[in-house]
């Protein structure tokens, strides 16, 4: 599997002859972004988590603008970031907005407003208003919520990978 994934990933040198490229390609060749060691890969797949809750289409360049600022694989932080999608986005947003709530010291029984009844003719304010309502909660539960996938995704990477590399030794060694 790392093979055929190696094979397909680019090299500096086709990194450097990409044209629009050119002008940060230097931040781009470093060994990190592209390589798959365990501290390299459980870096990504955290960058990757914790920029997938960012709304948007700036899920995708958060995580490739932090993979080397950090330093780890670029590849695999930007697709982690694939974990929302229409059918998750919803319930890890409630998520996000009980974590708040819980933290913020609001009423614990307090539930997420419902949608308003909105139609074309009523403009926004209904939308607006709804937002409003769920501001405070959701602004602090977000990053908690992305702080704490980051922090899970990092150990289970790091313990799988070496639980593989253990496990790995034993059956070569211990036949």
């Amino acid at each position: 599997m790392r093979k055929y994934i190696r094979g397909r990933l680019p090299n500096p040198e086709s990194i450097r002859q990409i044209r629009w490229l050119r002008p940060v390609h230097h931040w781009l060749v470093h060994p990190n972004l592209w390589h798959f060691h365990r501290r390299s890969v459980s870096g990504g797949v955290a960058v990757g988590l914790f920029c997938g809750l960012i709304p948007g289409p700036l899920q995708m360049l958060g995580a490739a603008l932090l993979a080397v600022l950090f330093r780890v694989n670029l590849p695999v932080a930007m697709f982690t970031t694939l974990y929302t999608n229409p059918f998750t986005i919803v319930p890890l947003y409630l998520l996000a907005y009980e974590i708040g709530v819980r933290v913020s010291g609001s009423n614990s029984s307090h539930v997420a407003p419902a949608f308003p009844d909105w139609h074309w003719h009523d403009g926004y304010a209904p939308v607006w208003n709804w937002l409003l309502e769920l501001g405070k909660p959701l602004l602090i539960g977000i990053p908690l919520l992305a702080l704490g996938l980051a922090l899970i995704g990092y150990i289970v990477v790091r313990l799988g990978w070496r639980a593989a590399v253990v496990w790995k030794w034993r059956r070569r060694y211990w036949r």
